[in-house]
């Protein structure tokens, strides 16, 4: 059984320093600040503030893992790890990128030949090794060549003709694919894709303790925003039950993560790699989850849901109050050494609801079933598998966001809402880029391609944060989810996952509970 990061916290976080924060990032925590005084004050001060309107704000490269619809079952264990090394690969490459602002300012040609180059020559050689995994097994030879390259986003970033963030307007420094990442905000609010991640450091002035997000522009006053509900489930997401068809509830209760249940592993999509997710998460229910948990450990575990028939997992990366302090985590890989520091706020509340489908009735889940939702690289990877609702309680039904972090008002809490894929392919557990094994509802309620309707996961989780101001275009003390460092804690990161480990008799409670219009927990 592999190691679990599982850490009680003190009674109290150490109050530290802003300049501390620095040691983020191998250093570089505030590189974006200091590189930017730095230009200010030098006597060559207009070439670099030239040089500095040219920065990278982050690195975009190919999503190899999404790719990747068709790897034989004998392949995917080293295909798994190999796809972990290219993240760490990009994390690297990251952690450099923002410890080397000086550097870029002198030499316009220092990115691309000192961080982009190297990382296609590392990428070249894992996808080759992702090939020979491929082919050794039998499967059709992937042209995986194309998928090298990476691209610089420029902290400012100019606006395509319909409206979305240029991401796709991003400097092409190596002739490798460009992804269009724009971001489309419900209600009209409109994601700058990192504009003012150069702007407002621009001015030396720090968003985020990690020097690395969210920056002001990240955060709404959900009471200026216009009533969206209906646009914030989306295409993604959207709730499978109504009022017709099963229309039952099963609710299992599996508390908070009271007991600090932690890791920066992910079983799913990295088993076997220690820090596969590079960000924290919360894990509630199973308490045998990390990278080296097999099936049959997961199925003889404890469990802190108060219904022992389920030992299902449930994990998501945590939600932190980057207001100074530190945690548990600040020098661990995956947590300050990467960028994702500050307090670790514990939910005051973790509501786990299992629904039904409003055109009929749903089938068991088989035990293992694997389901991601949400994409932790969505700011990178584009929205096509983003499946985020921010909002406030007293607002859910009026406001839901996607890009964009609420700030609530007095008395009002923060609120993350996620509804499960709840069509399967009703043949296999996992899939090789872990999602085309299911798929989200139609918007009848219908499951395409002959998949079958299982029960909805909807995940509520609810949290005391104190409200984050906004200063001179700056944000203090803002909260963020932890992320891989080159996503910039951008709040359309944010993902949830679920492995099911239900008895079968409590399983097929669970389905008569829904189809028979019971509220059953």
């Amino acid at each position: 059984m592999g190691r679990n990061i599982r850490k009680r916290r003190t009674s109290m976080t150490t109050k530290v320093v802003a300049g501390s924060a620095a040691l983020a990032l191998g250093g570089g925590g505030l590189v974006w600040a200091n590189f930017y005084a730095s230009a200010h004050e030098s006597g060559s001060g207009q070439n670099q503030v030239k040089a500095a309107g040219a920065q990278i704000a982050t690195i975009q490269c190919p999503d190899v893992g999404q790719k990747l619809t068709n790897v034989p079952n004998g392949a995917r264990s080293g295909v798994s790890t190999e796809l972990a090394n290219l993240d760490k690969q990009i994390t690297e490459a990251y952690a450099r990128l923002a410890s080397t602002r000086q550097a870029q300012a002198n030499d316009s040609g220092f990115v691309q030949n000192a961080i982009l180059g190297p990382l296609k020559d590392k990428r070249t050689a894992a996808l080759d090794r992702i090939r020979i995994n491929i082919q050794r097994a039998g499967g059709a030879n992937p042209n995986l060549g194309q998928f090298a390259g990476c691209t610089g986003v420029p902290a400012e970033q100019p606006q395509t003709n319909d409206g979305e963030a240029g991401q796709d307007g991003g400097q092409q420094q190596d002739g490798g694919q460009q992804q269009d990442g724009g971001q489309q905000q419900d209600g009209g609010q409109q994601q700058d894709g990192g504009q003012d991640q150069g702007q407002d450091q621009g001015n030396g002035q720090q968003n985020g303790q990690g020097g690395n997000g969210p920056t002001a522009d990240d955060f709404v006053d959900i009471t200026q925003v216009q009533a969206n509900a209906q646009l914030g489930v989306g295409a993604n997401g959207l709730a499978a039950n109504g009022r017709s068809g099963s229309r039952g509830t099963f609710t299992t209760k599996c508390g908070t993560n009271g007991n600090d249940n932690h890791n920066t592993d992910n079983v799913i999509v990295a088993p076997g790699v220690s820090n596969g997710a590079h960000h924290l998460h919360d894990y509630v229910g199973n308490q045998s989850n990390d990278a080296f948990a097999s099936d049959q450990e997961l199925a003889a575990a404890q469990t802190t849901c108060q219904n022992q028939g389920d030992k299902s997992s449930y994990f998501w990366p945590v939600l932190r109050l980057q207001d100074g302090s530190q945690d548990f985590d600040q020098n661990a890989a995956g947590g300050g050494t990467e960028g994702n520091v500050g307090k670790i706020l514990q939910p005051a509340q973790a509501q786990l609801k299992f629904v039904g489908n409003k055109k009929g009735n749903v089938v068991a889940m088989p035990t293992a079933l694997r389901i991601i939702t949400g994409d932790a690289k969505a700011f990178v990877n584009g929205n096509a598998n983003a499946n985020v609702n921010w909002s406030c309680t007293g607002f859910e039904n009026k406001v839901q966001l996607k890009d964009k972090y609420p700030i609530c008002p007095q008395g009002s809490q923060v609120v993350r809402t996620t509804n499960f894929q709840s069509c399967w392919d009703g043949q296999n557990i996992d899939s090789a880029n872990h999602r085309t094994h299911v798929a989200f509802v139609q918007a009848d309620g219908t499951c395409a391609n002959n998949f079958k309707a299982i029960p909805q996961l909807q995940v509520r989780l609810v949290y005391n944060v104190p409200a984050p101001t906004i200063e001179n275009g700056t944000v203090v003390n803002p909260y963020a989810v932890d992320t891989f460092p080159e996503n910039l804690h951008k709040p359309i990161t944010d993902h949830n996952d679920f492995i099911n480990f239900f008895s079968a008799n409590t399983m097929n409670k669970l389905v008569k509970c829904i189809n028979t219009g019971q509220k059953c927990q």
